[in-house]
């Protein structure tokens, strides 16, 4: 395999350059990632019709990776039970380490290829479930094992990384490449890689969330109401769906406890 993701950048003496030209320099690297997130998107459509499907059937979907990539499973998977009103045990990130590994690097936690499938036994998971490996390189041991194992025991397995081929591409089902070239700083895959591992992890699981109903035209109907603002923008939603005033709105919305739920017990 071709590792790009470790290629020298194109730019040289980024430690004399002034900080407009560093930040111009970031930012023209940046641009090319949602184009090759385009050319991906046909894989981004398998994986994410196989995940909902397994889903609709009772499946969970979980995410596996090292450093920054495992951050970013983390984060998503985070982030569907406040938007989508999902349970927290339906989308899970797990990442090389723990979760101590969040905040700070473990030591060669992601060089163990038989820990993901430890982990992931915590969950019980199996054969009706997904998993994703993330890893820019798309090499991590910890994602390859886990992937391998899943894979022995029925799992649907998938993977978004930025080089091509390698063992992760080969152990997954669903294989997603967005190579978005070498990085600003030779390397450091927290930048163009991980912001387009991110750009595909949102694209996947709202699509994900829409095809099992999360979503009303185009509002998170199932959002779970933790702040003010979340509460004001569910009151707002009951409103245009009622056509009624707010203290209606916010009525319903505290009897029911969301907007789905408040919005169907009037329309019943």
């Amino acid at each position: 395999m071709k590792r790009i993701t470790e290629q020298e950048s194109k730019y040289h003496d980024i430690d004399k350059m002034s900080v407009l030209e560093i930040l111009t320099g970031i930012n023209t690297e940046d641009k090319i990632v949602p184009q090759a997130v385009e050319k991906a998107l046909p894989q981004i459509e398998k994986l994410a019709a196989a995940v909902a499907e397994r889903m609709l059937n009772g499946g969970r979907l979980f995410y596996i990776g090292a450093g920054t990539s495992g951050r970013l499973g983390v984060v998503d998977a985070s982030e569907c039970p406040p938007t989508f009103g999902v349970p927290f045990d339906r989308v899970v990130g797990i990442i090389a380490g723990g979760d101590t590994a969040i905040r700070r690097a473990v030591e060669f936690a992601e060089d163990d290829d038989v820990q993901a499938w430890i982990d992931l036994q915590e969950y019980q998971i199996n054969e009706k479930d997904s998993l994703i490996g993330l890893a820019a390189s798309g090499t991590t041991p910890y994602v390859v094992g886990g992937l391998n194992t899943a894979r022995q025991h029925g799992i649907l397995t998938g993977c978004i990384v930025c080089n091509e081929g390698g063992p992760i591409v080969a152990e997954s089902d669903y294989p997603v490449e967005v190579v978005v070239g070498p990085e600003f700083l030779t390397g450091s895959t927290r930048m163009k890689s991980g912001t387009a591992q991110k750009l595909v992890l949102n694209m996947l699981s709202t699509t994900v969330m829409i095809r099992l109903g999360r979503v009303k035209g185009n509002k998170m109907v199932d959002m779970q109401l933790t702040n003010h603002k979340l509460v004001d923008r569910g009151t707002q939603m009951v409103m245009d769906e009622l056509n009624i005033d707010h203290d209606q709105a916010a009525d319903l919305l505290t009897k029911y406890g969301s907007v789905r739920k408040a919005v169907d017990a009037s329309k019943a």
